[in-house]
């Protein structure tokens, strides 16, 4: 892999987070770099999820939520009064632990936010084709566009998902464990995928399965406790880290 640093797409400085009265991140100073994979890892409840979320500001949602600190992209503060959440949620797409296809047709699923953006019938079908082919699904459902997304399985329905995600044409797409649910085979499908999408995307990918972060990142961070332990290249974390909680979590001494 190729882990060359560079001018980063996003950038996180000094970032706390708390839920009500309960801190849940701590400090968090990281950059994530353009056209990469980069894996959050750690136990569950050690603040991977919500970074994740605040990186769209699906955070924003909970009434109780405060944070400090700077989240930029692209050297925006994304977190600017004058920022549009819903062009930044375009910008910065989420694909989630359980996929969430909609009760419509597989067509209708990719074209959903195209819809919205105003796209032209015959640039949808276009896009909706490209989307399906860049999430490996094409060949699979190309005869059965009109048909429900319900009627796919698990592992296409996560693909759809990723379609549908990616066809709006995002900068960053988040995925927040998207394998948990899957077998060994829609698995190992999805991680091909990622491999292929950073081609064309920044890819931030939370897992607890730290087999597949290193099959599938290019870097990693290590969360313990709200904290962002250990950040370095996905082949460093993993034989040679520097941080002595990071290597009795990835040698399965505690987590």
């Amino acid at each position: 892999m190729d882990n060359t640093i560079g001018k980063p797409i996003v950038e996180i400085s000094g970032l706390n987070f708390w839920y009500g009265p309960k801190q849940a991140l701590f400090g968090i100073n990281l950059a994530i770099q353009p056209n990469r994979t980069t894996a959050f890892i750690g136990p569950s409840g050690c603040g991977k999820s919500t970074l994740l979320r605040c990186l769209n500001r699906m955070n924003d949602l909970n009434d109780e939520q405060r944070i400090e600190g700077t989240i930029t992209m692209h050297g925006m503060n994304i977190r600017h009064p004058d920022v549009d959440v819903i062009e930044l949620r375009k910008r910065v797409g989420m694909v989630f632990q359980k996929s969430n296809p909609f009760p419509k047709s597989i067509f209708d699923n990719v074209a959903y936010g195209l819809r919205i953006q105003g796209s032209k019938k015959n640039h949808l079908e276009d896009r909706v084709e490209s989307s399906l082919r860049r999430a490996a699904l094409w060949e699979e459902v190309k005869d059965r566009l009109q048909e429900s997304a319900l009627s796919l399985s698990g592992g296409q329905q996560q693909r759809l998902c990723i379609a549908r995600t990616i066809a709006v044409e995002p900068d960053v797409v988040l995925m927040d464990e998207p394998c948990s649910a899957l077998d060994p085979t829609a698995t190992a499908k999805i991680e091909e995928l990622i491999q292929d999408l950073k081609r064309y995307y920044t890819i931030i990918i939370v897992t607890h399965n730290m087999q597949q972060a290193t099959r599938c990142s290019d870097f990693t961070g290590f969360f313990y406790l709200g904290r962002l332990v250990e950040f370095d290249s996905t082949n460093r974390i993993f034989t040679n880290p520097a941080n002595k909680q990071t290597e009795d979590y990835i040698t399965g001494r505690f987590g």
